[in-house]
């Protein structure tokens, strides 16, 4: 196989836009649709929502590959990386450097943020850092513990949304408390949360080994291949009917079922999971179902947006 670039490397495997683009872009989609039927839609705050959000999404990955490599090299889960490693075309101390360099780019995109919404605003950046970089990263990651497909859900479906929704707000009213923000919003993103979980859980099916032996505690390592198609199947099906409850119970317009027209795709997806379960075909499952998570937030979003308030 001939060996990877060192751009390849960097752009390909470990800043992964195909993946880490559409699932940061979610949330802020939604939060945009909620703002822009509100009549508090604030583009500039909205964008650096969003920038800080992947900074920080990306700051996540590359720990994640870090501690893969430094703890758990001889596992071999990525091949490429540890060829990169021991050809010098990629070292530790330039992925360190990366996560530094990720974050120090987010806080400077946090300083108007934190200036509009306050200390709430500076809360819910170090909330984001701390469960990015906690997945695999620090003496009790996350994912050991079996914790992450929740998480996963509360970051994407609720904490990104009511940041990016909230700063909107105290960018456009000079009364705005935290406090006051309507408690629908904080539900409004759970669809997107559980599509983009799903994309982990993807992950996860086709890693089961590897997580095994790096003593993660995922549904695919504790509950088997069966387990783990079980619980992607539950995350796309509450995703698709939790806009039902949107336009029945929460009164909003029954525009917000256009997501549904991403059903195709999904059940290409689903397919594919349910029959698959090896790294060479479930490896694009996951850039698709990223793909399909932020067609879904968009069509979702607009949805909120031209519904009642």
């Amino acid at each position: 196989m001939r060996p990877l670039s060192r751009r390849q490397i960097w752009h390909r495997l470990l800043l992964y836009p195909g993946h880490t683009l559409p699932t940061a872009l979610a949330p802020i989609l939604v939060a945009g649709g909620l703002a822009r039927r509100d009549d508090v839609f604030a583009p500039v705050p909205l964008l650096l929502a969003f920038v800080g959000s992947w900074l920080i999404h990306i700051a996540g990955v590359f720990a994640d590959n870090h501690e893969l490599l430094r703890r758990h090299g001889h596992l071999h889960e990525h091949p490429e990386l540890n060829a990169a490693l021991a050809d010098g075309t990629l070292t530790l101390r330039q992925v360190r450097v990366a996560i530094v360099v990720c974050l120090a780019l987010a806080a400077l995109a946090g300083v108007e943020l934190v200036r509009l919404g306050g200390w709430p605003a500076f809360g819910l950046g170090v909330v984001g850092v701390a469960a990015s970089l906690g997945y695999a990263a620090g003496p009790w990651p996350y994912a050991r513990a079996g914790l992450a497909d929740p998480l996963f859900v509360a970051m994407f479906g609720v904490v990104a949304v009511v940041g990016a929704y909230g700063i909107q707000v105290a960018a456009t009213r000079v009364d705005f408390d935290w406090s006051g923000l309507p408690w629908q919003v904080w539900v409004s993103g759970l669809p997107v949360g559980c599509l983009v979980t799903s994309v982990m859980v993807i992950d996860d099916i086709r890693d089961r080994g590897f997580d095994r032996d790096k003593g993660w505690r995922t549904t695919a390592v504790r509950h088997g291949l069966l387990g783990g198609r079980v619980e992607f199947v539950a995350l796309q099906v509450a995703g698709y009917l939790l806009p039902f409850w949107f336009w029945l119970g929460l009164d909003q317009s029954p525009l917000v079922l256009l997501c549904w027209s991403t059903v195709p795709l999904a059940l290409g997806i689903g397919r594919a999971v349910l029959r698959y379960d090896s790294t060479r075909d479930l490896l694009a499952m996951s850039p698709r179902t990223s793909l399909q998570s932020l067609l879904f937030a968009a069509l979702l979003g607009f949805g909120f947006a031209v519904g009642p308030g």
